[in-house]
């Protein structure tokens, strides 16, 4: 099992837990292996060790790798195998991937070395947990990985810093060679020996990381997407008797009575709502972006559970070819291939595209005098002279754009490689990096939509919000954002609010749980 001790966590032969990766990778803590992890990955060497002097052939140990799988390795150059394997294997390209990912990345592929399902020494997984707790990050490289085989690119380039070459960022973001940066920490540059290099590389561990970030985001996410939708029902004098726990019970999705007990708590005790509930009022369906807000958000947070149960299940696997089996047996096999984390990636993105839209809509809505019952053109302070939020709403339209083209499966897609051997790939990696930008793009839309609901709570007055919306308003006031009036540079404001969103304050204010 995996533990924590102080700010360090431990890994054993067990999965690492979606918290100890977001430690590692976001808060910066550190890593040891644990003694019945060493005891593991030496008692699996032995059996590597025995076949590195095998004159039969063994994949990756006494052959070529990929379409060069037939091609014999002597005895006295499979050690050179290895460490030309990792050299033509880092050819990445692009823009520097973030810390966090290449953390996320390196613990995963440090929690299968501690399987002793790899075969890899000791000392390389030794070294390996030591630079990760070093804080030392290799460059990797945003293109790369098909996502099969393993993210080889991004995982070569880990494994290039390891033998002491390319380049890594020190704990403090310094750019430094290799070599320098692992000595200055006494971490010796590894040699790598028969199997290791291979074993470094065949994982699906960078879609798996960004997997898990991306859904420690969205679960904040999805429920901040319900205050937004309770303020916006609320300014726009919609009606919340379709939030009714009885209503949502005729559809039992998990997800979306969640979601609608969340809007029930949160629009509780409202003098806005209170205020056009008697028999005068002839409002009794919202539009369907305010009405069927819990049918949404709820189906993205049932995707969501689907994706962290296929996570968890990739958190316990031990991803390596060849693999040793338990029972001491080396046996090729097709886990590294990333569908799986891939297929999931891809709805994830599909459902954080569709809660932008919505939320989009909901924005829209308020600046339309023909929609927004009674509020000001786009909120302005003196329309015509004043804009208000007009623009804001482009920006929210832009992103949602593309969030839509983002949503745009990567995992349909198949280019072979390696000669024809490896004829069908996942492209999980880049169902990763899409979602990334995906998340980023709600956090904006759902920033621009609070931003916009908050104002026109204002201009409800006297009438007075719930008191989670009013907290949400407040905070949002406290954060140097005024109230309605004339215009004002909009883009650091929006940017303001997309940072409460982002670190959880405005979810924090209205004291929902997550759910």
């Amino acid at each position: 099992m995996t533990c924590m001790d102080s700010h360090q966590v431990v890994v054993g032969t067990g999965p690492v837990s979606p918290d100890d990766v977001l430690r590692v990778a976001r808060d910066g803590y550190g890593v040891r292996l644990a003694d019945d992890a060493l005891a593991e990955i030496a008692r699996s060497r032995d059996v590597v060790e025995a076949l590195a002097k095998d004159d039969q052939p063994h994949y990756g140990v006494s052959t070529g790798f990929g379409a060069l799988a037939t091609t014999h390795i002597p005895l006295e150059r499979r050690a050179q195998l290895q460490r030309s394997l990792i050299r033509s294997h880092a050819a990445g390209s692009g823009p520097e991937v973030e810390r966090e990912v290449v953390r996320a990345l390196m613990l995963l592929r440090l929690a299968t070395l501690a399987t002793g399902r790899t075969g890899v020494r000791v000392v390389t997984a030794q070294a390996y947990a030591a630079m990760l707790d070093a804080g030392l990050t290799p460059v990797v490289h945003e293109y790369g990985s098909l996502g099969c085989s393993g993210d080889l690119a991004p995982l070569s380039s880990i494994a290039l810093a390891l033998m002491g070459e390319g380049q890594v960022r020190n704990s403090v973001g310094e750019l430094r060679p290799a070599d320098q940066a692992l000595r200055a920490h006494g971490i010796e540059p590894v040699e790598l020996a028969e199997k290791e290099g291979l074993a470094l590389v065949n994982g699906t561990d960078g879609m798996l990381g960004m997997l898990v970030l991306a859904l420690a985001d969205l679960r904040r996410l999805l429920t901040t997407a319900d205050v937004a939708a309770a303020m916006s029902v609320e300014a726009l004098l919609g009606t919340d008797a379709v939030f009714a726990a009885d209503l949502q019970a005729l559809r039992p999705h998990p997800g979306q009575a969640d979601s609608a007990a969340n809007l029930r708590a949160l629009l509780a005790g409202s003098g806005v709502m209170a205020s056009h509930r008697g028999p005068e009022c002839t409002r009794v369906q919202d539009a369907y972006s305010l009405r069927c807000a819990p049918q949404v958000h709820g189906a993205a947070r049932d995707t969501m559970a689907h994706a962290a149960a296929v996570a968890g299940r990739e958190l316990a696997a031990a991803i390596d070819n060849p693999v040793i089996t338990l029972d001491g047996r080396v046996e090729s096999n097709g886990n590294f291939h990333g569908a799986p984390v891939g297929y999931v990636l891809d709805f994830l993105a599909i459902a954080t595209a569709d809660v932008a839209s919505m939320s989009e809509r909901r924005t829209d809505r308020f600046l339309d005098v023909a929609r927004s019952n009674g509020l000001p053109p786009f909120l302005a302070g003196d329309p015509g002279v004043d804009s208000g939020h007009m623009i804001a709403q482009y920006t929210a339209a832009g992103i949602v754009s593309e969030l839509k083209r983002l949503a745009v499966p990567a995992s349909v897609d198949s280019i072979p490689s390696s000669a024809m051997q490896e004829d069908h790939v996942s492209m999980g990696w880049a169902a990763a990096r899409k979602l990334r930008r995906a998340v980023d793009g709600l956090t904006r839309v759902l920033a621009i939509e609070i931003l916009t609901a908050a104002r026109a709570l204002d201009l409800r007055a006297p009438l007075q919000p719930a008191a989670p919306t009013a907290a949400v308003r407040d905070a949002v006031r406290a954060a140097g954002i005024g109230g309605p009036g004339p215009d004002r540079h909009l883009a650091p404001e929006i940017e303001t609010v997309v940072a409460l969103v982002a670190d959880g304050a405005l979810l924090a204010a209205t004291g929902l749980s997550l759910t």
